[in-house]
């Protein structure tokens, strides 16, 4: 391997072959690429992992985690993606407590430095795979590749691929995951230093190294695979098998193969068992948790699965495969979501796209053969490690054991990306081995090392705002409906319902099944008055999934304007039967039972709505004002108290209870709440007209005239406050003219009386 290596001398100087030097270079280079998205907002499905994601809060207890998907629903529910990581969900727990809440910038700052911890770590593992693990008498391991593994590691830590994972806070499963994967395979790389004896092993470290390997599935799924690795690596490196060899023994009938001196010793036998045992044990107990089997995932998610035949399966999936290659061959087209549309389906063998399929095939087959054939020991080594770590830890993602969730995902490239940039880094010191012209190898790599930074770069930048994102998937995905889909939510969420409505349009047109849109489009052309289209879009939308609450809701809610309120009725029993638990239904519920005069059953429903969701602002404040209105002063009041206990600083519940306490003449207790909703909301002209009219009733009328003016500034369009302001002004005009005549009275009289004196002293 010295060989081999010392070809690299031109490319990386040898200042910076000592290993702090080398490391320090990495985990700068790392850090370099990915520091623009430190201060980046939650996008994407940050949103759901994290944002709504109640396993983070403090009220919600530990043990929960452990019963818990990583999006924070139960593993038992039907509904969960079985994505089980309970390790990554306790570091963003331990980031929400640190930063005091959901900063995100304290987020990404964990993961821009795991993904700088990664690489460093792979300097180390890079150097045992290109240059083996033999040592000296003295335990000094020779063969150390310096040249290559720092090559190699700089290759991956500014790999554009990454962005994803790195900018992304919900990639943090996959950085974790990475990183105990390394070091299960440097645990069990130092069972064999420990010994420092040929055919030896400390048991310690191997059964370490099978723990940290159950450490990294519990960040990310894929992390079990470390003990496939560690299993080639033993049978390659320290086992020394030459599948040529054997190969060879067999064509002749070479009957040494039946020795047991094939193995060495009995302890490569002992150690695979080990591995066996311990994937095995662990992937069964990973299987029980997940307790009513896999995960289900729509045709929309991954089309290639649900194709009838075969072969169009294997096509796909293959086709697949070869993107993903693409990808890490050519990572300038990267996009946050490759499903709806996005990659069409092959359904035949005509279709020219097969290409890639050969072209993927025709290389991996030639590495296969040099791997297995190849007469130098070392080259058939490191293509045999360099293959391995590019492939099975993506095996999860393949298709091949169990269906997937996606078509194409960037974040699953976060580990085979080591196995490809071990391979580019020999075909480097291939060509330099093996050409004159040094020098262009040399700017090649630069070249490739600097475009790959600045790629870098500007994806962090794309990554820090949902805005720019989805943006930045238009050009890439263009029949990506998901794509448009976001964007459309992201304008609707900051109030560009136009724009909004146009991107939605498009994502219908794309996937004519896309009930999400569907719905969000609804919505808004519910707001809009327009409810006839509306009414037409969530209809179909229920018809295609008869089990989306939501839309069964919406629909509700459209057929409530249209005062259609028997339909309206059955659509909201419908979507509570799909969603036992949803408080937001049983409010709208409550509104038309309200609106029917049905007000037992109105309050019964505002009354699930708050036992499912006791900080239900709305469905208390409905229940007060419908108490208040039918007279029931005092169960208001109870019910007013109540709410205040479980949402002490909601204004407008104050605000609700402080009216019924003045009408109910505790005046001074209604004043302090108006006040405080006052304080909340200073400009909220109902809180400073209720108040004046309490003001009025208890008798203080410069104070009612004082909060009538405040209100009618802020709405002067207020008929209501204008009418007690005019009684209340005529009222003070009349005080003021009785005032007067009782003024006139007594100088009339202290007149009279002046006389009086005045002529009894004459």
């Amino acid at each position: 391997m010295a060989e081999w290596d010392a070809s690299l001398d031109h490319v990386i100087p040898s200042s910076l072959l000592p290993p702090f030097w080398a490391k320090f270079l990495v985990g700068f280079a790392s850090l370099m690429c990915f520091a623009r998205s430190y201060d980046g907002d939650f996008v994407f499905d940050d949103s759901e992992a994290i944002v709504n994601n109640k396993d983070l809060r403090a009220e919600t207890p530990l043990g929960d985690l452990w019963h818990h998907d990583f999006w924070g629903s139960r593993l038992s529910s039907n509904t969960s993606h079985k994505s089980y990581r309970p390790l990554t969900v306790l570091t963003f727990r331990m980031n929400y407590y640190l930063s005091g809440g959901f900063h995100p910038v304290s987020f990404h700052v964990v993961n821009i430095a795991l993904h700088g911890g990664v690489c460093v770590l792979l300097v180390d593992v890079f150097s045992v795979l290109f240059g083996g693990l033999q040592y000296t008498s003295r335990g000094r391991r020779l063969n150390l590749a310096p040249r290559s593994s720092l090559l190699a590691a700089l290759l991956f830590a500014v790999h554009p691929v990454h962005t994803e994972c790195v900018a992304g806070v919900v990639g943090r499963a996959d950085l974790l995951g990475a990183l105990f994967f390394l070091l299960s395979f440097l645990g069990y790389c130092k069972a064999f230093r420990e010994t420092n004896k040929e055919g030896t092993h400390s048991t310690f470290w191997v059964l370490l190294s099978i723990l940290l390997g159950a450490v990294a599935m519990l960040c990310k799924e894929q992390g079990i695979t470390v003990l496939g690795l560690n299993a080639i690596f033993d049978i390659l490196v320290i086992g020394k098998l030459n599948v040529l060899e054997i190969v060879r023994k067999l064509l002749r009938k070479d009957r040494s193969l039946e020795s047991p001196g094939m193995l060495r010793t009995g302890g490569l036998l002992f150690r695979m068992t080990l591995l066996a045992l311990g994937g095995a044990g662990v992937l069964y107990v990973r299987w029980k948790i997940m307790g009513t089997g896999p995960p289900v995932f729509t045709e929309v998610d991954n089309p290639a699965s649900f194709a009838d035949s075969v072969l169009v399966r294997a096509i796909n999936y293959n086709y697949y495969y070869s993107l993903n290659a693409w990808l890490l061959l050519c990572p300038w087209w990267l996009c946050f979501d490759w499903s709806m549309g996005c990659i069409p389906l092959i359904k035949s063998v005509g279709d020219w796209r097969v290409i890639a399929l050969a072209a993927l095939w025709f290389c991996l087959i030639g590495l296969i053969c040099q791997a297995l054939c190849s007469e130098d020991s070392h080259k058939r080594r490191i293509l045999t490690l360099g293959l391995g770590f590019l492939i099975i830890p993506f095996l999860p993602a393949s298709n091949l054991f169990f269906r997937v969730g996606f078509v194409v995902a960037e974040r699953v490239l976060y580990l085979p990306s080591a196995g490809y940039c071990m391979l580019l880094t020999f075909g480097f010191a291939a060509l330099s081995k093996h050409t004159k012209k040094k020098k262009l190898i040399a700017a090649l790599i630069l070249g490739i090392l600097f475009l790959n930074t600045l790629r870098c770069v500007v994806r962090s930048g794309e990554w820090r705002s949902e805005d720019h994102l989805f943006r930045s998937a238009l050009s890439v995905c263009p029949l990506n409906a998901k794509v448009h889909y976001n964007v459309g939510k992201n304008l609707a969420d900051k109030g560009n319902q136009t724009a909004a409505i146009r991107y939605y349009r498009e994502a219908v047109r794309l996937n004519p099944k896309y009930v999400h849109a569907m719905n969000n489009l609804g919505n808004i052309l519910k707001e809009r008055n327009e409810l006839q289209e509306a009414e037409e879009l969530l209809s179909l939308a229920v018809q295609i999934q008869p089990d989306f609450a939501a839309a069964w809701m919406n629909l509700g809610i459209v057929q409530n304007s249209l005062k259609r309120f028997q339909a309206a009725e059955q659509s909201y029993r419908t979507a509570i039967k799909h969603r036992r638990k949803y408080p937001d239904c049983y409010y709208n519920l409550g509104r038309l039972y309200a609106d029917l005069n049905r007000h037992v059953d109105a309050l019964n429903a505002w009354r699930n709505a708050t036992v499912l969701k006791p900080e239900h602002s709305l469905a208390w404040n409905n229940m007060i004002i419908l108490l208040d209105n039918t007279g029931n002063l005092a169960q208001a009041e109870a019910v007013g108290r109540e709410a205040l206990e479980l949402i002490p600083n909601d204004h407008s519940l104050m605000f609700s209870l402080a009216n019924v306490l003045g009408k109910s003449q505790k005046y001074k207790e209604s004043e302090a709440l108006f006040l405080k909703a006052i304080k909340a909301h200073p400009n909220t002209a109902s809180y400073h007209g209720n108040l004046a009219v309490l003001y009025h009733r208890w008798g203080h009328l410069d104070l009612a005239k004082k909060h009538y003016e405040i209100s009618l500034r802020l709405d002067p369009t207020a008929s209501g406050t204008k009418e007690n302001y005019g009684l209340l002004r005529r009222k003070l005009e009349q005080m003021q003219k009785k005032n007067e005549e009782i003024h006139s009275s007594n100088i009339f009289w202290i007149l009279q009386l002046v006389l009086f004196v005045a002529c009894k002293i004459v």
